[in-house]
């Protein structure tokens, strides 16, 4: 008997325009130890295939056939107050968000600690010890103190860990881990999957992950499971299925994986999918309105032949406890005298472990953070010495950034229509209403949404789909430069293909200049003219991507390579590859 079995399920959500078919007759098993890995488009059903098995479907969502069943026993017919007897006790769940799924008003120990007195049967002394030892498990520093913190005092990574701490602090029979290492770098991703890997083959807990990440698939998952569109179209071993698969879905959607171990001049695209833009159909941006004139009017800057953007000596310093005596506050010294600069048209990436200072750097560039020490220089002009809107709002025009996390940085209550036009608006960028709601149909189109996105919430959409509309807004300025925080860490490969096409796109035809800043190797080998390697607030090494890859010197930067997957069993035959 299988340790899960969900047998020909059937998830509806029904609404006034009728009724929407998410999952449609989905049958998969689960052993014990056993790790299944479930892919597929953002959308496709994986996550609601999760949220059923746990009893989390939001309403109206409801299973509609189908069963659920562990350990022989039907789960899904329980009634509310027995699901929440299994949910955390026996059946984990690690959530894609971890801002949304930890309570902002509790520090990290009460929530770990709150929920293992729930369901075991601990002193408070006893789930303070277990608590301290679950972070050390998952990779946080300083356990002791920054048990006592609050999740916004985390960077998203370490809040992932602690979602993570939260999942096996019960020691569960199953986890369900959606998107587990979204917002993680590839050290803690090595450091978490290893864990997870010898809970399942130690503990015997089945596994269920949820990504779009083909290296985490490749490196810990026994079986895959392929979902297009709500149907399960291919499943069976790892090995099987990564390197000879027999769905056309599947082939194209490995096709579109970010490779490690050569540059491409393209991302190849899933064309299997109807509504994808094909390389027949490119952006032109000779006619199209991100191509057009872009006017930031006087005092906004210039560049007189030196780099766009100069970063010296930069540093910030948080202050993690008050007190009325300096000595005695605790601070974290979060970016230490760092310096770089980037060329007008280069796009320059940063690298590191969470928490490295890397999304610190982008806070400080775009204004968002004022350094405790140093200066940010933008075409000429000091912005750390800027003060008032007057001065500050043509640059703001001219820098705009993608935030990691999608859902935080999008307004619930507006709809797609207004969080796009606003700085539209914002900046007179429009002669008419009319003329800002076509520009923003046009935008939604550009990032693969569609202009019917534009009349829904942002609670309506996929986490994937969200950071779309982030980026979508992010373009509305037709900025000079642009940052990029962890831009396509929530997005599927096939949307991602897109997303970093387009930007390759923009770069190239307009002169963007752009910082991406991500954990993922493989898109910054693909994405970035020269690389910085961060730890610990300091910029280690700074070198040409392709000579960092190949030859990188600080030994820091060979451990961080030394971890990335290779994928060596997929075929390199139709790809275009940059020379030299």
């Amino acid at each position: 008997m299988a340790l899960l079995n969900i047998e020909d399920i059937r998830i509806e959500f029904p609404s006034r325009r009728g009724t929407l078919v998410a999952v449609d007759g989905v049958s998969l098993s689960l052993e014990k130890g056993e790790i299944l890995g479930v892919v597929g488009e953002s959308g496709a059903g994986k996550s609601t295939i999760g949220n059923a098995v746990i009893g989390l479907l939001e309403a109206p969502g409801r299973l509609a056939g189908g069963s659920v069943l562990l350990n022989g026993e039907r789960i899904d017919t329980l009634t509310p107050a027995q699901k929440r007897k299994v949910r955390g006790r026996r059946i984990g769940m690690i959530f894609q968000d971890p801002l949304t799924s930890l309570d902002p008003l509790q520090t990290v120990e009460s929530q770990l600690v709150e929920t293992m007195q729930v369901h075991l049967n601990l002193s408070h002394a006893e789930a303070k010890k277990r608590a301290v030892q679950l972070l050390v498990q998952v990779g946080i520093d300083q356990p002791e103190l920054r048990v006592q913190q609050y999740p916004h005092q985390f960077s998203g990574g370490m809040r992932q860990r602690v979602v993570i701490a939260l999942a096996l602090c019960c020691e569960p029979e199953v986890i369900i881990a959606d998107e587990p290492t979204t917002a993680l770098d590839v050290s803690i991703q090595a450091q978490i999957l290893a864990l997870l890997k010898k809970l399942c083959r130690e503990e015997q807990v089945g596994m269920i992950i949820i990504t779009h990440d083909m290296g985490v698939i490749a490196d810990v998952t026994d079986r895959v499971a392929v979902l297009y569109h709500g149907k399960l179209v291919e499943q069976g071993p790892t090995a099987k299925i990564l390197g000879d698969p027999d769905h056309p879905y599947t082939r194209s959607l490995i096709s579109a994986v970010p490779r490690p171990d050569i540059k491409l001049k393209r991302f190849p695209l899933v064309t299997y999918i109807e509504d994808v833009k094909t390389p027949s159909q490119p952006l032109d941006l000779a006619t199209h309105w991100l191509g057009q004139r872009r006017d930031f009017g006087a005092n906004a800057g210039t560049n007189s032949g030196g780099p766009l953007v100069q970063v010296r000596d930069l540093s910030m310093r948080f202050v993690l406890k008050s007190a009325l005596l300096k000595r005695n506050q605790r601070t974290l010294d979060a970016v230490k005298r760092v310096n770089f600069s980037i060329g007008e048209g280069e796009v320059f990436g940063l690298v590191g472990e969470s928490g490295s200072g890397k999304s610190t750097v982008a806070r400080l560039i775009s204004g968002l953070y004022t350094p405790s020490e140093g200066s940010v220089t933008f075409g000429g002009t000091d912005l750390t010495a800027l003060k008032g809107e007057k001065q500050l709002n043509p640059f703001r025009r001219q820098i705009q950034m993608i935030f990691q996390d999608p859902f935080s940085s999008l307004n619930p209550r507006m709809r797609v229509l207004d969080i796009v036009a606003e700085p539209i608006r914002f900046h007179k960028l429009a002669a008419s209403e009319a003329e800002a709601r076509r520009i923003v149909a046009d935008l939604l189109d550009v990032v693969g949404l569609g202009d019917r996105a534009a009349e829904r919430f942002p609670h309506e959409f996929s986490g994937g789909q969200r950071q779309r509309i982030c980026i979508a807004r992010a373009l509305a300025t037709r900025p000079r430069f642009l940052i990029c925080d962890e831009p396509t860490s929530a997005l599927d490969v096939s949307i991602q293909a897109q997303i970093l096409n387009l930007l390759k796109d923009l770069q190239e035809e307009l002169g963007l200049t752009m910082l991406f800043i991500s954990h993922d190797l493989p898109v910054i080998r693909q994405m970035c003219d020269r690389v910085g390697v961060m730890r610990y607030g300091e910029l280690l090494e700074v070198a040409e991507t392709e000579s960092l890859f190949d030859h990188p010197q600080h030994p820091y930067s060979q451990h961080l390579l030394g971890l990335m997957p290779r994928l060596q069993s997929m075929s390199r035959e139709g790809l275009d590859v940059v020379e030299g």
